[in-house]
């Protein structure tokens, strides 16, 4: 309720995801308000700060939660900006519900708490069905990013999309408006999609309507490509990477991991199908895949930098038993493993799923962790210092940096075989 007597004078409604949430049980983040029979000159002079920049929005002069005018859109052009806006007086608050995108974001609450659901959100909500307000639904691709997103979100809820939803959603991935969004926004739904806990029925979602092949063709092509049996009894790449994903989702809430754990298979989708299931040499040929989408996307560099240490290193992780000493170190080189400490614990985490992510291997322990923090460990505490004070001098340190560690990497890897 709106505190200055002068403010209180507008006809309000908290509206979209924080009505959805209430009626949920779920914790409200963020508030939004439509005004109705209101216009921008009166906003301004109650104090109100516009913000929107195609459409008037405005924040509250106290607490600064956002009020928007309750407005009409029209297509006029292609992609989520192709819009014009009409907002005035005489938008009721039924027409402006009626532009959102799902029937459960498209409700309304007064002050006194009624609820105004003009398209049957209370019912869907209580039938956990994600369902388009209207066909005007098709004029923005962005809204097929938007429900896979609510799908992960409220996957806990039994949430899923309705099959006329669907359908539409598939008639925009078809029909090329998706290329009309940027790498950004794209990301910005992926990475808020990875922060939930079921972020695989987000990529699933996307998979059955099509518009992963466009927004992610490489993440797309490994669902039908074969694993081995012997190490994949679930078979199918495609599965195997939202299997992995599910792993990192619970070992971390990183989604530097959680986006590494959907890269590291990627050069498996170039494997030719004569050569199946064998994808040899798949954690190099993956490497331009991951630099393309994470390029394409603008993802951030400390996501990429993981992802392609992850997509290089994972098999060297799951075989570190078999590797010589002078192979380990010279893996802990390339990951920089002494400069960035952090992201080899990063590394090691999204191996582990990788290696947890196989049907029946969910719960196994996975001591090539333990065994390689060890390794680094030890290695680590062998510095300059000891050298310097040798007399040493330039590349002869580092030299001998080098030879200690690889004496050292010796010693714990026969003690660990004789205690095996």
């Amino acid at each position: 309720m709106l505190p200055d007597d002068n403010l209180s004078q507008l006809t309000t409604y908290l509206v979209g995801g924080a009505v959805r949430d209430k009626l949920l049980g779920r914790a409200v983040a963020d508030r939004d308000y439509v005004v109705t029979g209101a216009s921008v000159k009166q906003m301004l002079s109650l104090g109100f700060t516009q913000v929107g920049k195609d459409f008037p929005v405005f924040l509250h002069p106290q607490n600064k939660e956002e009020y928007a005018l309750a407005r009409t859109e029209r297509k006029q052009g292609h992609g989520y900006t192709g819009f014009t806006c009409y907002a005035a007086p005489d938008v009721t608050l039924e027409q402006d519900l009626y532009r959102r995108d799902l029937t459960i974001n498209a409700m309304a609450m007064a002050i006194d708490g009624k609820i105004i659901d003009p398209y049957n959100g209370q019912q869907d909500l209580d039938n956990r069905t994600l369902r388009h307000v209207s066909d005007a639904f098709i004029e923005d691709p962005l809204r097929v990013l938007r429900v896979a997103r609510f799908a992960a979100r409220y996957h806990s809820y039994g949430f899923v999309v309705a099959d006329e939803t669907m359908l539409l959603m598939t008639h925009i991935s078809n029909s090329g408006e998706l290329a009309t969004l940027s790498g950004e926004r794209i990301w910005k739904e992926m990475q808020r999609s990875l922060a939930e806990s079921n972020p695989e029925v987000f990529f699933q979602v996307l998979f059955q309507c099509n518009a992963l092949k466009e927004i992610w063709p490489d993440l797309h092509n490994l669902w039908g490509v074969p694993n081995p049996e012997k190490w994949h009894p679930e078979i199918c790449s495609g599965l195997h990477t939202m299997m992995v994903l599910q792993q990192a989702v619970k070992l971390s809430p990183k989604t530097s991991i959680r986006f590494a754990a959907l890269c590291h298979d990627l050069g498996k989708s170039l494997t030719l199908e004569e050569q199946w299931p064998a994808h040899q040499g798949h954690e190099k040929s993956g490497l331009p895949l991951v630099e393309s989408i994470a390029d394409k996307l603008r993802v951030p560099t400390d996501h990429k930098r993981l992802a392609l240490k992850v997509c290089q290193f994972h098999l060297h992780c799951h075989k570190v038993f078999e590797l010589k000493p002078a192979t380990i170190l010279k893996m802990f080189n390339k990951l920089d493993v002494w400069r960035k400490p952090e992201e080899f614990d990063d590394f090691l985490i999204a191996c582990n799923a990788d290696f947890c992510g196989r049907l029946g291997s969910e719960e196994k322990a996975y001591p090539q962790k333990d065994y390689l923090l060890e390794l680094f460990t030890q290695t680590k505490a062998i510095n300059a210092k000891k050298f310097v004070q040798q007399g040493l001098k330039g590349l002869a340190i580092k030299e001998a940096i080098e030879q200690a560690r690889l004496i050292k990497v010796k010693q714990i890897k026969k003690t660990i075989l004789h205690l095996q």
